[in-house]
């Protein structure tokens, strides 16, 4: 059987997304979709909307057969290390072919570009640190330094790294490469909305952005149904009925400015991705500001972007080292959360000898990143139940893989 490998947040998932998953297996002619998904909180530094086990639930329902977890130290990682473990992830899995959406939509301006770099390195890396030495934050940095060897070659077309889902598909393809994989690169133009777009203004098709910022300024999904398949319409309409919260900072801030508060400069600084000073200016900022919007307006920096300071915001709260990270260079097992019947199929035909265990059940295996991972969905839970009644701690521990027709759903009876 052949399969063909995804990077999803599905956050939540909505038709665009459906598209993606569809292309993927038309384009690469595969038997099996295999998505690598991140946990409960995500490549942006942000809780999911809902937990994975709900996200999974929607994607198994739209086009994908097999949902694997991006562990935690790599799914809130810049975008390198989001697309090193994702990709390694897919490579072990099995896969032929991994497809991503991006603004290009063709994958030769991506392989000129790696071409590119190849080339050009030492101009490159000197490019890029000159950036940062200027205070501009990595992001930027790394794209003036594109710019910079751009100019050495024009008669070929490169990939404009300056769009989200090109500078990831750039990433996925630079992780393959690194790891001399043999995934053959595919890509798919992105369609309707822009992966940062916050309005509801393309027919049929918005960005997760933009359906999760309907929702919270209206507190109902009345307006954002049109733009997702009905599984995860009557999902969210149950989670909304059992949770009463979707996930998102301005719940999650009490508890990460206790947390920040008691545990002062000192600990904070031990934490991954904090580094400069920034242990005072978070401490300063959590004195005094009583709102997560107000929190960041108080730390936000041209040298920090929102999603990077958001990240490290995330390992605070979830208490996430720089140490535990060092232990934690690359994905060591394969996390299965749910699959089809198709799925199940294809794996039984891979575990004999598949590089890395199959996990299905966390209580049978140790790993000091699954650890992460399990710890990171019980705060989750703890946030977004806000400590009472609602709280949902050890799911990990409750729930077995999602099987496709068997999880229960009230709005799907």
């Amino acid at each position: 059987m052949k399969a063909t490998g995804i990077v999803v947040e599905y956050n939540p998932l909505h038709n665009g997304h459906v598209y993606h998953a569809h292309q993927a297996r038309l384009a690469t002619n595969a038997d099996v979709i295999i998505a690598v998904m991140s946990g409960n909180f995500l490549q942006r530094g942000e809780p999911a909307f809902v937990d994975k086990w709900t996200r999974t639930k929607m994607a198994l329902a739209s086009g994908v057969d097999i949902v694997f977890e991006l562990p935690y130290r790599f799914a809130t990682a810049n975008a390198p290390d989001f697309a090193h473990g994702a990709i390694e992830l897919l490579h072990s899995a099995g896969c032929s072919a991994f497809c991503f959406g991006s603004e290009d939509g063709n994958i030769a301006p991506f392989q000129n570009s790696l071409h590119l770099i190849d080339r050009h390195t030492e101009k490159y890396q000197t490019a890029v640190k000159d950036a940062v030495s200027k205070g501009m934050s990595y992001p930027m940095a790394l794209n003036e330094a594109y710019k910079t060897i751009q100019d050495v070659q024009t008669d070929v077309p490169v990939a404009d790294l300056s769009l989200p889902n090109n500078i990831l598909g750039f990433h996925y393809m630079e992780a393959a490469r690194s790891i001399g994989s043999s995934m053959e690169a595919v890509t798919i133009k992105r369609m309707g909305a822009g992966y940062h777009d916050e309005t509801l203004e393309h027919p049929k098709i918005a960005s997760a952005t933009g359906i999760r910022k309907s929702f919270f300024s209206s507190e109902t999904l009345d307006d954002v149904f049109e733009f997702l398949p009905q599984t995860t319409t009557n999902l969210l309409l149950e989670w909304q009925l059992d949770r009463k919260r979707f996930g998102n900072w301005d719940s999650f801030y009490p508890f990460l400015r206790y947390i920040i508060l008691r545990d002062g400069p000192a600990r904070l600084r031990s934490i991954a991705d904090v580094s400069e000073g920034l242990e005072n200016l978070f401490f300063r900022a959590a004195q005094s500001q009583s709102s997560f919007q107000a929190f960041m307006d108080a730390v936000k920096s041209k040298r920090y972007t929102w999603t990077r300071l958001q990240r490290m915001l995330t390992h605070l709260l979830t208490g996430f080292t720089k140490e535990a990270r060092e232990e934690m260079e690359k994905p060591t097992y394969l996390r299965l959360l749910g699959m089809t019947n198709v799925g199940r199929q294809y794996l039984n035909g891979q575990k004999k000898v598949l590089p890395l265990p199959l996990v299905s059940k966390v209580a049978t295996f140790q790993d000091p990143s699954l650890r992460m991972d399990i710890a990171a969905s019980d705060i989750y839970a703890l946030a977004l139940g806000n400590g009472t009644s609602d709280t949902k701690i050890g799911l990990d521990f409750q729930i077995s893989p999602i099987m496709e027709g068997h999880f229960s759903s009230k709005s799907l009876k």
